[in-house]
């Protein structure tokens, strides 16, 4: 395999890593649940799961419909899908945080977790190898509900997500509304100061990395 795309799977790798530090401190800090999150946290509590088999099992449903959407899928997707929730998993098992019990330090941690969260996104979407599974979803359905604003398409998303996992006794609170809302203004802050333009960030999906793979074989081959 190129060394280019070693280092983008080490970037992806890395950035999920993160990502997942970042959705563990949410947890700990014991002050609500972001949207997604709450809705796997609920699932647990009716499912013989963990907390990251759920994240795996709900991003291959998703995964299923982005390609019934027709949406690009690339390795970074799949990446997603299984590294975030396992590495949430070790988090856990391992328990370097303690679940918060006060209000105040549970808003900190919950900050340093969005924080974390923000620094991952920068590293596995800088990848350029597709975005995870719920992000092609919004992207899909942004695509076929052209008459709504984007924002409003992940609203509804993430909303739902909430709402089935408030049903299923996940905890909701200051935390989630945080989470929903102060995620945009800390990812601003992230990128701005890595000087990181997401919009400039070219995808690559998995047809694509085959045929090059396969055309760097062919050439070493032919050499």
């Amino acid at each position: 395999m190129e060394a280019s795309y070693l280092n983008r799977i080490f970037r992806v790798t890395i950035g999920q890593f993160f990502y997942a530090i970042g959705s563990y401190l949410s947890i700990q800090a014991n002050i609500g649940l972001a949207p997604w999150a709450a809705f796997s946290m609920g699932v647990t509590y009716y499912l013989p799961l963990s907390y990251g088999d759920v994240i795996i099992v709900s991003g291959l449903v998703i995964l299923a419909i982005d390609l019934l959407l027709r949406e690009r899928i690339g390795l970074g997707t799949l990446l997603d899908i299984f590294l975030m929730g396992k590495f949430v998993d070790l988090f856990q098992y391992l328990g370097f945080v303690p679940l918060i019990e006060n209000f105040f330090i549970g808003v900190v941690v919950l900050l340093v977790g969005q924080f974390s969260i923000a620094l991952g996104t920068y590293f596995y979407v800088g990848a350029g190898m597709c975005c995870g599974p719920r992000d092609a979803l919004m992207v899909a359905l942004g695509k076929r509900l052209k008459r709504f604003p984007i924002g409003l398409v992940r609203g509804l998303i993430e909303g739902t997500a909430l709402l089935l996992g408030w049903l299923m006794g996940a905890k909701v609170g200051l935390g989630t509304v945080i989470a929903v809302f102060g995620i945009s203004l800390i990812l601003d802050i992230t990128f701005r100061a890595l000087r990181f333009d997401v919009t400039a960030v070219v995808h690559e999906d998995l047809r694509q990395t085959w045929h090059r793979l396969r055309g760097a074989q062919r050439q070493e081959e032919s050499a």
